[in-house]
């Protein structure tokens, strides 16, 4: 059986991170076209990739190479037009969060989206696609920990990345810490409840890197979150982890409490020498989650082939950013926010 022929537009750190899995474990997928205003990337498509069709315009990439899919991974202020121009010319799509960084705009993404039956569309939510998340979302199904109560999830970067990231948040727009990091989190928490969020209070601050705030951004931010069922939910999100990438997620239920990662650990090993006793860790999230990243575009390829539709919904991002948006205004204005007034 013939690949499904893909695109895919934007080869940064995460799109290297989808065109080498493409290319090196989904036999279902082949990319033979790549679209990026960078030349460098276009350049990379060519030397790394193999793929001689490059395009400078999104549109034209879809108008004019062979392709069946697309695979988004441009800024998050591009995604729901790029959704929007590939599903009306018929390509299936699987688009990196967050889903869009205006409401409006999602609202209308999700209804062409709706409304082409015959097309898939799945978004990039990988921590659903970890076999880690995915025991511990089983083990929630079957009842194994009672009602959830609370969840508290931890998502912070490396420090190391900071300062670049400083310089992205200067000339992009992503979205803020919220919509661009904490949206993941923000997605387990729906996910693992089965519950949207009712209200959120959201704070934080930029000790290392303080013209984040002229950004209108925070290098580290905590929300406290009310669900319409009365759970709870804590999300600490940042990007001045030292020691490396630190994910966890704990999720407390009326009789028990499961942890997935407590610790970033990178393997089994602990290192005993003059500096003490420690065990290395993941420096980044393409490592720790390498996997998942596989899984999910396999599972997108599996739903073209077989004709079936994704998990994760155009809807699940629609809710999600909802919740980041009004994290964001309350970062913003040290105010509650109620999701019945976004």
């Amino acid at each position: 059986m013939e690949p499904i022929k893909a695109g895919i537009v934007g080869l940064g750190r995460l799109g290297k991170v989808h065109a080498a899995n493409v290319q090196n474990y989904i036999k279902d997928l082949e990319l033979v076209a790549a679209c990026s205003v960078v030349p460098e990337e276009l350049e990379f498509a060519k030397a790394s990739l193999g793929i001689n069709e490059g395009y400078e315009s999104f549109e034209k990439m879809i108008d004019e190479a062979e392709i069946d899919a697309v695979i988004i991974v441009s800024p998050s202020s591009l995604h729901t037009k790029q959704i929007e121009y590939a599903f009306l010319a018929g390509k299936h799509v699987f688009c990196e969060k967050p889903l869009g960084v205006s409401l409006p705009e999602i609202e209308q993404v999700k209804k062409v989206i709706e409304a082409r039956h015959n097309q898939v569309f799945m978004l990039g939510f990988m921590r659903r696609f970890d076999e880690s998340y995915r025991y511990a979302k089983e083990m929630v199904a079957n009842g194994e920990i009672g009602e959830v109560t609370l969840v508290r999830c931890y998502g912070i970067d490396p420090s190391s990345g900071l300062e670049s990231f400083v310089k992205f948040a200067k000339n992009s727009s992503s979205g803020g810490l919220f919509i661009d990091m904490a949206i993941h989190d923000i997605d387990l928490v729906r996910w693992f409840t089965g519950e949207e969020v009712k209200q959120v209070w959201a704070i934080g601050n930029n000790f290392a890197y303080p013209e984040l705030a002229e950004y209108g951004d925070t290098e580290t931010g905590a929300a406290l979150m009310k669900l319409k069922n009365e759970a709870m939910a804590i999300l600490v999100s940042g990007r001045n982890a030292n020691h490396g990438y630190h994910v966890e997620t704990e999720i407390m239920g009326t009789k028990g409490m499961l942890r997935v990662a407590q610790e970033p650990e990178k393997n089994l090993v602990t290192i005993f020498d003059d500096k003490g006793v420690r065990r290395p860790c993941s420096e980044h999230f393409p490592e720790r989650f390498k996997q998942a990243f596989i899984n999910e575009l396999t599972e997108f390829a599996r739903c073209i082939r077989e004709g079936d539709k994704p998990d994760v919904t155009a809807n699940d991002g629609l809710e999600s950013t909802k919740i980041a948006l009004a994290c964001t205004r309350s970062f913003e204005t040290g105010e509650l926010v109620a999701l019945e007034d976004e």
